[in-house]
């Protein structure tokens, strides 16, 4: 049977006659009665009684249009389900990324992009640079936000969003915090806090700090950034840290300095390879842009 057939069916059931019925649809009369009488042969039981020129309808076609009423319903919301796909306002998406992104702006990025698709739903995976990759190459996630320290090769399309630069931190009674920049030479003997060792940005700061600094010391390792400034806040020691960690400093005691020499490193957005970006991504993307440029006007981040 035929949509058409069933729309006409309907019609008849709810308005009781011809001329209502095939106003509601849009065609004439005898449409109504030919596709009434077509789909009353498909189904082999009777629909309408006629009786004074009228059509009545049986006991089985009240118990048919309950059924009807269900599917046209159902016909209507994929109907309206495609065209909400089709304008980014339906689905799923899956974000993985790094902690210190959950912690900041990705938050913001969210509730903007939740703000303008409320109906698509939205998880977030908060995981460590090395899961981040994995999740990428087996395709568990839509989208991902990373960063190219000890990245290697990506199974994935790579977008690049901004340049990031580490900062010293400390507190604002540290003797450090009267200076501009902070060079390698400043951080013999000073205790450190350190992201744990299989941190992209811990393995360039033993890279970089520890040939010059034998002396450095860890005193403590933290498995988040957030955990790592508020120990910082309370006196415990130094921290290096990316840029975004001076967007959980409001509040606190602790000061944000620069590297000399610094270290650098790509913020990137990543959609798993061989995998067609959908819209809903793509808007994302967006709404991730929008954060990013407004970090880079704060000065945390730079093109």
């Amino acid at each position: 049977m035929k949509l058409r057939e069933l729309e006409a069916f309907d019609a008849y059931m709810k308005y009781g006659t011809m001329k209502a019925a095939s106003e509601e649809i849009g065609v004439s009369q005898p449409m109504i009665s030919r596709l009434l009488g077509t789909l009353e042969g498909k189904l082999g039981f009777a629909l309408f009684e006629k009786k004074r020129n009228q059509l009545k309808p049986t006991p089985e076609a009240h118990l048919y249009h309950a059924s009807v009423m269900r599917l046209i319903s159902q016909v209507r919301e994929t109907t309206q389900d495609a065209a909400a796909i089709a304008n980014n306002q339906l689905g799923n998406i899956v974000v993985a990324s790094q902690p210190t992104f959950v912690d900041t702006f990705l938050l913001d990025a969210i509730r903007s992009f939740h703000e303008t698709h409320p109906d698509v739903g939205i998880r977030v995976l908060d995981v460590g640079m090395r899961e981040l990759l994995r999740t990428l190459d087996k395709k568990y996630c839509d989208v991902a936000l990373g960063i190219t320290l000890e990245a290697g090769n990506y199974s994935a399309q790579v977008r690049k969003l901004a340049r990031c630069e580490a900062r010293c931190i400390m507190h604002r009674d540290h003797p450090l915090a009267k200076q501009d920049k902070i060079s390698q030479d400043m951080l013999h003997n000073e205790d450190f806090i350190d992201l744990m060792p299989d941190s992209p940005l811990r393995k360039r700061v033993d890279e970089v700090i520890q040939t010059e600094s034998k002396d450095r010391r860890t005193v403590v390792e933290m498995g988040t950034m957030r955990g790592a400034c508020a120990l910082v806040d309370r006196g415990v020691g130094v921290a290096i840290v990316d840029p975004f960690a001076e967007l959980l400093l409001a509040g606190t005691s602790v000061v944000s300095k620069r590297l000399v020499p610094r270290i650098e490193w790509d913020l990137v957005f990543l959609t798993p390879d061989g995998v067609p970006v959908s819209q809903v991504s793509e808007s994302m993307f967006t709404e991730i842009q929008l954060q990013v440029a407004r970090l880079k006007g704060m000065g945390i981040l730079e093109e």
